[in-house]
């Protein structure tokens, strides 16, 4: 067991929108990132997906509306949703995902990052 220090994990981050895992729970990924600018739209078939916003605030567009996440709130996107997150200035999140979930879902594209690194 080791502590981790979210804020020392942050710094090691030098991209935008490049997740990182720091840990894992049973069969679920802990990853954070910086994300800036627009994500990609695109859903995940079989896997839900947890977004944390520890600092910033991130925008979480849907097909049919958009929820705002400011630091310490919390969303679940439930598997199938169609989903684009927006950030207008840098915010760090945190991530709950299933093993094996790729960042961009259904569709590949430059963002998307097949083997995310362990930091």
């Amino acid at each position: 067991m080791n502590r981790i220090n979210l804020n020392e994990k942050f710094n090691l981050i030098k991209k935008h929108w490049d997740p990182k895992i720091i840990g894992g729970v049973n069969n679920m990924h802990v990853k954070i990132a910086k994300v800036k600018g627009e994500f990609d739209w695109h859903m995940h078939k079989n896997e839900d997906e947890m977004f944390q916003v520890i600092k910033g605030k991130l925008l979480l567009k849907f097909r049919d509306g958009e929820q705002l996440l400011k630091e310490g709130e919390i969303i679940i996107v439930p598997k199938g949703i169609e989903h684009k997150p927006v950030a207008e200035k840098e915010a760090q999140i945190l991530m709950i995902e299933k093993k094996g979930t790729l960042n961009t879902g259904n569709v590949e594209t430059e963002k998307t990052v097949d083997d995310p690194e362990w930091i």
